[in-house]
C-alpha cells in the first residue's frame, strides 16, 4: 500500500492528540485519586516553587503589576510603608539594612537611593534579576547588593546590621521550629538595638472554612497556555495552620502540577514570645499596618522588635 507524506502527517498528528488525551486521561485520574488531606509541607517544603525559572518569571510580572496587590504593594502603598519603616526602625543614611525574601527589590532599592547599605536575599531568579537591573537603573548597585539564596541558608551572624525587613508574610510558610530558628538568625545578623520588622497575617481575621475553587485561564501565575486550576484549602484548628492545595493541569500536553502551601498562623502573643526566645527584647505589635492606607490592612499585624542589648 502507498503511503502519501501528508497521510504520515495525518498519522503522526492523531498519535500525538492520541498521546496527549491520554496524559489528561491519566492526570484526571491522579487527581480522582488523591488523598483526602494533603501533609502540611509534605510537597516543595509547603511553598511555592519560587527558584523554576518559569515560574519566577510569571512571579515578576506579578509584581510588577499595579491593578492589584497580590505579590506586592502598589507603588502608592509601598511609599507609605517605606515611610514608616524609615521612622519605626530609627534608619538614617548610612543605616544597613538585611532585606530577607526582598523579592524584585522594590524595598530595597528606594532605601539605597535614601542613603541605607542594602543587603537583599531572595531565591527567585527572575525577581533577582530584576531587582539587580532595577538598582543599577537608580545608580545604586555599589549600596544594594542583592544575593540569590535561600534565606535557609543565608549566614549573617556578626554582620551587625542595624535593620532588617521581613514582610508580606514569608515566616508563615515555614513550620514553627524553622521559622523560630529564622529568627534567631535574624537577630544574630543584628547589631546591637538593631530592629526587625515582621508581617504577619493578623490570625484573628484568617479564614478557618475549608474551601474548594476552580477556574479556567490561558495567562497568569500557573502558565501562559490553556489550564485549569483546581483549589483546596484545609485549616487545621489545633495547629492554626491552613493548607492548601493547588493542582494545575495544563489542557494542551496533559501536564499536571501539584503545589502544596502551607501558611502557619500565630497570635500575637505566640510571635512576641518566639521574637523574645530569639533573642529580641522590646516587641511592639501594630494591627492593620498601623492605620497606613494599604488595601488590605485589616488582614495583617505589622512586628516592630528590637535586639536585646549585648
Amino acid at each position: 500500500m502507498r503511503v502519501e507524506f501528508t497521510d504520515i502527517h495525518l498519522i503522526e498528528g492523531t498519535m500525538t492528540n492520541h498521546h496527549e488525551e491520554q496524559h489528561l486521561t491519566n492526570a484526571l485520574w491522579k487527581i480522582y485519586r488523591r488523598p483526602e488531606r494533603p501533609l502540611p509541607w509534605a510537597k516543595n517544603n509547603g511553598n511555592l516553587p519560587w527558584n523554576d525559572p518559569d515560574f519566577s518569571a510569571r512571579m515578576l510580572r506579578e509584581h510588577l503589576d499595579q491593578s492589584h496587590g497580590a505579590a506586592s504593594r502598589t507603588d502608592p502603598e509601598r511609599a507609605a510603608q517605606l515611610d514608616w519603616l524609615w521612622q519605626k526602625l530609627a534608619l538614617q543614611s548610612g543605616s544597613t539594612v538585611y532585606d530577607l525574601t526582598c523579592g524584585p527589590g522594590l524595598y530595597a532599592v528606594p532605601l539605597a537611593q535614601r542613603g541605607c547599605q542594602v543587603t537583599g536575599v531572595d531565591f527567585g531568579p527572575a525577581s533577582v534579576r530584576y531587582a539587580r537591573e532595577l538598582a543599577a537603573q537608580k545608580s545604586v548597585s555599589a549600596s544594594c547588593e542583592i544575593i540569590e539564596q535561600d534565606i535557609c541558608d543565608a549566614d549573617y551572624a556578626g554582620a551587625d546590621f542595624d535593620a532588617a525587613l521581613f514582610l508580606y508574610g514569608q515566616l508563615a510558610v515555614f513550620p514553627r521550629e524553622e521559622a523560630q530558628q529564622l529568627l534567631k538568625n535574624v537577630a544574630d545578623a543584628l547589631g546591637e538595638n538593631g530592629r526587625l520588622v515582621i508581617e504577619l497575617l493578623n490570625q484573628e481575621r484568617v479564614d478557618t472554612k475549608n474551601s474548594t475553587w476552580w477556574y479556567t485561564d490561558d495567562t497568569g501565575l500557573w502558565g501562559d497556555a490553556p489550564f485549569l486550576h483546581l483549589g483546596e484549602r484545609f485549616w487545621n484548628a489545633d495547629e492554626k495552620r491552613s493548607t492548601e492545595r493547588f493542582h494545575i493541569l495544563h489542557l494542551e500536553t496533559g501536564q499536571l502540577d501539584e503545589i502544596i502551601l502551607s501558611d502557619q498562623t500565630y497570635a500575637i502573643e505566640e510571635m512576641t514570645a518566639m521574637l523574645k526566645t530569639a533573642g529580641f527584647s522590646t516587641v511592639t505589635a501594630y494591627k492593620a499596618w498601623d492605620g497606613l492606607p494599604v488595601y488590605d490592612a485589616e488582614e495583617w499585624v505589622v512586628y516592630v522588635a528590637e535586639k536585646a542589648r549585648g
